[in-house]
């Protein structure tokens, strides 16, 4: 891995346990995510492809037992070994692996949709394509790609308050959904549903999800 990723990875190690707290209840907090996670499950099922699906950069895997109760039958990848520990130990009944979301532990062809929760918004421009042409790689015909991100102007940042707070550090882009949009297009999936919530205060992104068919 390169040093950025080795950066990244890391980080997310001394990241994981604070993130089991930090995030502790948000997904029931957030009725916009669970819509649009439910969106994508009913998606997933209805097109009959089968219920087998990846949460792509899974963090602590906190997604995968609000994914299983929607029908579907979630495993997880994230590049952080820690993160992979956590998830494990808090969700054992799940698989976890460790993999770059560049070259996932997956068969062409082999899931019928795939999720990455703010999992993208660490690729450097150089990396993004072969991101999402791995993503499309691996979600067969039919199946459903949705992620969430931070909709911003696309440039290079680097300090936040948690990580401050913890004396770690990582590149983050907070990409436009025309950005966005082009991307998953150029991988091979046609969006279905986008959407964003509104910026507040001085903030300079908003939360954005968008919802793919494979073509």
């Amino acid at each position: 891995m390169d040093d950025r990723t080795n950066e990244l990875r890391d980080a997310h190690d001394v990241l994981a346990d604070f993130y089991v707290g930090y995030l502790d209840g948000h997904l029931e907090k957030s009725p916009i995510e669970r819509a649009v996670l439910d969106l994508f499950c009913e998606l997933t099922l209805t097109a009959g492809l089968g219920p087998e699906v990846a949460d792509v950069g899974c963090g602590t895997g906190r997604l995968l037992p609000y994914l299983a109760k929607r029908g579907v039958s979630p495993r997880g990848t994230d590049l952080s070994p820690r993160m992979v520990e956590v998830a494990t130990r808090d969700h054992p009944g799940f698989t976890v692996e460790q993999a770059d979301l560049r070259s996932l532990p997956y068969a062409d062809a082999s899931l019928a949709g795939v999720v990455c929760w703010y999992s993208l918004l660490f690729l450097p421009p150089e990396a993004r394509p072969v991101a999402f042409g791995e993503l499309a790689r691996v979600v067969r015909p039919g199946g459903y790609f949705a992620c969430a991100y931070k909709n911003g102007d696309g440039r290079l940042r680097r300090n936040g308050a948690a990580t401050t707070q913890l004396g770690v550090n990582f590149d983050r882009y907070h990409l436009s959904a025309a950005e966005m949009r082009e991307h998953v297009t150029a991988a091979g999936f046609e969006p279905v549903f986008e959407g964003d919530t509104p910026r507040e205060g001085e903030d300079e992104f908003s939360l954005a999800y968008l919802v793919a068919r494979r073509g």
